[in-house]
């Protein structure tokens, strides 16, 4: 039975199975509810997945934290992107002095069992005017720290090399090669 990652973002499945290149995308319909913990989102969304699909899933959550507003939009990312744009968040930050920003990825994991695992990975930088085609969401206002670029002027594999995504896929890679091994 395949591993699937349920999302409907297709830029979100692209990461993920640059890591873990067995995984199929499933996208189901789940209520993302409204809460400033990732673990209470990750959770409500592997409850209704179970309820939907059975097997092996992930799913993710996305967090971006404006130092300046903290903890905003923190979970809410998405309906921050949805209202404003990447062109409206970074003029939001831009009127602060703090332009700094922390990116936290969790990954919810459902083995066959059903039991769950939790993959979290966090990066910091800075928000800036938006650069670069590649990408989406925030990846254009987002200079990673110690990058000069944002995250839509890197390849896919740059990215992933540097993001809380990608970090939180490695170790969810590495938890299903010792899983697969035991």
């Amino acid at each position: 039975m395949p591993l699937y990652f349920i999302t409907g973002n297709a830029e979100k499945f692209r990461e993920i199975k640059a890591i873990i290149p067995d995984i199929e995308q499933l996208s189901l319909d789940l209520v993302e509810i409204q809460s400033l913990d990732p673990q209470v989102v990750i959770e409500h969304k592997l409850a209704q997945a179970a309820a939907q699909h059975d097997g092996e899933f992930l799913v993710e959550d996305t967090s971006l934290i404006f130092n300046c507003i903290k903890p905003l939009p923190g979970t809410m990312i998405k309906w921050f992107e949805e209202s404003m744009g990447a062109a409206g968040m970074s003029d939001l930050v831009m009127r602060y002095a703090n332009h700094t920003a922390s990116a936290l990825i969790t990954i919810g994991y459902r083995d066959i069992k059903g039991l769950t695992y939790y993959f979290t990975s966090e990066y910091s930088g800075e928000i800036v005017s938006p650069q670069g085609d590649n990408g989406f969401g925030w990846d254009p206002m987002f200079i990673a720290k110690g990058q000069t670029k944002t995250n839509a002027e890197l390849s896919t594999g740059e990215k992933n090399t540097i993001s809380a995504r990608g970090k939180a896929a490695r170790m969810l890679a590495e938890h299903l090669r010792k899983d697969k091994s035991a």
